[in-house]
């Protein structure tokens, strides 16, 4: 067998699996609810960062308003708002 043809094979079994296990992942989320439901106070989201070794990476995080209408106001510019 080349190693054209192995490659191609491996490759194919790597996607065929993929797939399968994407089906399997969107029929068991179809019906699971998405998000937070909405209500008064904030979400507080930690995007910390770490590379590893010696110190490297960033720290931080941001509230996210649980009201729809807030959180939409946030992406109007000020002199709009």
């Amino acid at each position: 067998m080349s190693s054209f043809a192995f490659i191609t094979i491996v490759s194919v079994l790597i996607l065929l699996i993929l797939g399968i296990r994407a089906f399997i992942v969107l029929r068991n989320e179809r019906d699971a609810p998405r998000g937070s439901k909405p209500g008064k106070g904030y979400h507080e989201i930690d995007s910390s960062y770490w590379s590893g070794g010696g110190g490297g990476g960033q720290q931080g995080s941001f509230k996210v308003p649980k009201d729809p209408q807030e959180y939409a106001r946030r992406f109007v510019p000020r002199n709009r708002r």
